[in-house]
């Protein structure tokens, strides 16, 4: 049973689905008063953050802290307040409210041209069931909001788009479900130290126009080590697009810094399954890293789930894209009806400008579990960011079944592996998909297989019925505790397929 009555709508609301202040039992958000508003207000307060020591946003009291998991779930936000609900715009918006696994109250503001009014944080904007605890509303506040329009169906409007916790944020396309996710920055991931995790303190949410599939969303970041300000551009779609533009300024020197980091989960596939007593084909959001680096290379680097901390540096300059990738798509490649992994989203990320010298990281963490997120890929510039300086970093990032980069080349669908029988050494198996560049004749083609440690032997093509396209085959020979593999296919002067690269490390 719901705590609160349900009442109609008060006139005299605006356009956005607002209501007045004084409006003490109508439907909608209660907004503060209207002030002037462009992004660079955002920038100029950013960088007077920077300049100052800094503060934590305001905290969450601990009753709401010490909810209970099933107890959090007993709260949710009550649709008859929805942000721009019965405006003309094609985008709408909902809160979150703070606690459990969400510290801070955070600032939401909503913005009408060149206007903004902060949105006036009640408990009344949420439901909850009849044993939900009674608990004050000053001890929370708004923890983040999601974003809805119409993506599968005509006026039917649908979550595609969740900014929620520290500097997170997710999106799908049609008919995916959610499953990585991204940051706003990654600050000593992996690294000496303890990781840092900044937080958006505040939004700006625009009112999109009629008929719109973007709209732009404005952010303020901050932590201990550096300020910024953000704006998202999304396009909702088949695939949704995020235009993202990010302005840091670091309070100290910034040396483990990662741009762009998509944070995601690999459990077990056929690489590693026998660790694993489980029912299902696989479990993993994301199978693999895809690189376009500044050489033009598509490279291909399969996820693993190593015993202990795995770090991958993967030098370049001037990226053209990288991002994890979930290329098993069949419902049966999991065999998990609840699940569903196969509609999980791939996450590209597509630079926009030089971004120079430096490396995609890709960040390794062991994990029995598939509630725990394992995987982090970023991009690290080669030189620190310096206190007191300024930066700018414009990217898109693509929520989607196939990356941009994809179809070139021939892509890697399936990395095996397993001891030899009857001889020394481990066997490694690489499937490519069918693609014109490979053709249907193995013995036009011509593998190169290098290892950093240990003796490649026996390596070999060949049509693999099963796919269409074709099967490598090669052997590892010696007992180097850590080897790094690498694998080409070439056809005269030409590359044909992706450059697979894969870390092993022996038991």
């Amino acid at each position: 049973m719901s705590r609160r009555h349900v009442l109609g709508l008060l006139g005299g609301l605006s356009v956005l689905g607002f209501r007045p202040a004084d409006a003490e039992e109508a439907a909608g958000a209660v907004l503060g008063p209207s002030t002037p508003f462009d992004h660079e207000m955002i920038v100029t307060r950013a960088r007077a953050l920077a300049a100052a020591p800094y503060s934590s946003p305001p905290a969450v009291s601990q009753d709401w802290l010490d909810l209970s998991y099933d107890d959090f779930r007993g709260i949710w936000f009550d649709t008859r307040h929805t942000l721009f609900r019965g405006s003309p715009g094609s985008v709408q918006a909902e809160f979150f409210v703070a606690g459990l696994f969400f510290p801070h109250k955070i600032g939401l503001h909503a913005v009408d041209g060149n206007q903004s009014r902060e949105v006036q944080f009640q408990l009344r904007l949420f439901d909850s069931t009849d044993k939900f605890p009674a608990l004050p509303e000053e001890g929370t506040g708004f923890a983040g909001f999601r974003l809805l329009g119409e993506i599968d169906v005509k006026d039917r409007f649908q979550e595609y788009a969740v900014f929620q916790g520290a500097s997170y944020f997710r999106a799908i396309g049609r008919g995916h479900a959610y499953g990585i996710s991204a940051r706003g920055l990654a600050l000593n991931t992996a690294a000496d130290g303890r990781e840092e995790f900044p937080i958006f303190r505040d939004f700006w949410i625009e009112a999109a126009e009629p008929g719109a599939a973007e709209v732009t969303i404005h952010a303020l970041m901050d932590s201990p080590s550096v300020a910024g300000a953000y704006s998202f551009r999304v396009r909702k779609g088949e695939t949704t697009e995020m235009t993202v533009s990010a302005r840091l300024f670091p309070r100290v020197d910034l040396t483990t810094v990662g741009i762009a980091p998509g944070t995601s989960m690999f459990l077990f596939n056929d690489i590693n399954r026998t660790r694993f007593d489980d029912f299902r084909e696989a479990v993993h959001d994301s199978d693999g890293l895809l690189i376009l680096n500044g050489a033009g290379e598509v490279i291909w680097r399969p996820l693993t789930n190593p015993r202990t901390v795995n770090v991958s540096t993967f030098a370049d300059t001037s990226p053209r894209g990288f991002g994890l990738m979930q290329r098993a798509r069949k419902p049966g490649d999991y065999n998990d009806l609840v699940a569903h992994y196969e509609r999980r989203p791939s996450l590209w990320v597509e630079p926009d400008g030089d971004w120079g010298q430096g490396a995609v990281m890709l960040v390794e963490i062991p994990t029995d579990k598939e509630i725990n997120d394992n995987i982090v890929a970023f991009w690290r510039p080669a030189a620190p960011l310096a206190a007191g300086s300024e930066h700018r970093f414009d990217y898109r990032i693509y929520w989607c079944a196939d990356s941009p980069a994809e179809g070139t080349v021939a892509p890697v669908i399936a990395t095996r592996t397993g001891a030899r029988i009857f001889e020394e050494g481990r066997l490694f198996t690489v499937d490519y998909a069918p693609h014109p560049a490979l053709g249907d004749d193995p013995a036009r083609i011509v593998p190169r297989v290098s290892t950093s440690a240990g003796e490649i032997s026996g390596h070999y093509l060949q049509r693999n019925p099963a796919t269409g396209g074709m099967r490598l085959d090669f052997t590892l020979k010696g007992d180097a505790p850590v080897a790094e593999l690498r694998a080409e296919l070439w056809r005269g002067s030409q590359r044909v397929a992706e450059v697979w690269l894969n870390r092993w490390v022996g038991t």
